[in-house]
């Protein structure tokens, strides 16, 4: 798929049982393809707006995408990460971030960051400041603190909410009670406690080089300590400027397995385009399926992951293991959501 292209075709088969969407090709970019283009997870529409602002500013990429991505982190209302994400089981927000920058091959991450609400500037400094790739923890909150920022409560009372309703009914014989009266219980909680979610974004700047950032606030009610793919060069983000981009969303155990994101910029290197090398990717994840917790009675995953990508030539694609799903693209005059590939049809 190409950066000036949204026109989709019908759908197609992907072999027996599988449904997939295609959104056809219309023209090649020159090798040597400039941005703006920003591709970013469906919560990611205002971060991709900002990021092309940025790159039409003539900034890099990576400062155009984790500026995007920080207006998510700072949103109370979007409980996926940062500021308002949802917390472990302990009702405690802890956040992992990782970025990648194409022209240095650079690398920076954190995990299990609490009290800081853009783990992704925490994680561009330890890239930029340290001799190292990835703090997590107390070593991370102290990096963070070294560099001036400001420890916070980043457990808006809504997520305290969800976290509470989910803990009291966990069990009947605990000592956590849920309200005798389910009016007690704001509809939203209810609808949102077993949410899950992340943000990456993916930006070609008008130099032509290529960056990218993940952030999270991760597994909802996860164990504490907990580490997904987000923060996790390969897993969650891989950038190699030569060739492309592409990070993740969606679960994060299987993702880490595969190291999926590291294989689709493989992918695009043998020339595959980013749809193309997303689908890969997800077949790869769905082939190594053998745990039975890990699958429907049909035998099928019990789990999404969605992969998205662009690559040197200015071409943008996306694949999910169920569908129908959308992700954002913002080509530099139209910031827009195109339809996923994807294996299976949501049940």
């Amino acid at each position: 798929m190409y950066r000036r292209s949204f026109v989709k075709s019908a759908l197609f088969g992907l072999g027996a049982g599988t449904m997939g969407r295609w959104i056809r090709p219309q023209s090649l970019l020159a090798d040597n393809a400039r941005g703006p283009l920003v591709v970013s997870s469906a919560n990611g529409k205002p971060a991709a707006a900002k990021a092309v602002e940025i790159i039409n500013q003539g900034h890099d990429a990576l400062d155009a995408v984790i500026a995007g991505v920080n207006i998510v982190e700072d949103d109370p209302q979007d409980h996926s990460v940062g500021y308002g994400g949802l917390p472990n089981e302990n009702g405690v927000v802890q956040l992992d971030s990782c970025c990648m920058h194409g022209p240095t091959h650079n690398a920076g991450a954190v995990a299990a960051l609490q009290h800081i609400k853009n783990p992704s500037k925490v994680a561009r400094l330890v890239m930029e400041r340290s001799d190292h790739v990835l703090l997590t923890g107390t070593g991370a909150l102290n990096f963070a603190k070294a560099h001036g920022f400001k420890e916070e409560s980043l457990l808006t009372d809504e997520a305290r909410q969800i976290w509470l309703y989910w803990k009291e009914s966990l069990s009947d014989k605990d000592n956590w009670f849920t309200p005798r009266n389910k009016e007690d219980i704001p509809e939203k909680v209810r609808q949102m406690f077993n949410i899950t979610g992340t943000i990456t974004c993916l930006g070609l700047d008008i130099q032509g080089n290529i960056s990218g950032v993940t952030t999270t606030s991760g597994l909802a009610f996860k164990l504490p300590g907990r580490v997904g793919d987000s923060p996790i060069i390969g897993a969650g983000l891989y950038v190699d400027n030569e060739v492309g981009a592409c990070g993740s969303t969606g679960r994060g155990e299987e993702n880490l397995k595969n190291l999926t994101c590291f294989l689709a910029v493989e992918e695009m290197r043998r020339g595959k385009t980013p749809q193309q090398a997303c689908m890969i990717a997800v077949k790869r994840i769905v082939k190594h399926v053998k745990l039975p917790s890990l699958k429907k009675k049909n035998g099928r995953p019990n789990f999404n992951v969605k992969f998205y990508a662009l690559d040197k030539k200015g071409r943008f694609g996306g694949a999910a293991i169920y569908g129908p799903a959308r992700y954002v693209v913002h080509n530099g005059s139209e910031n827009t959501f195109v339809d996923f590939a994807y294996l299976y049809e949501q049940e």
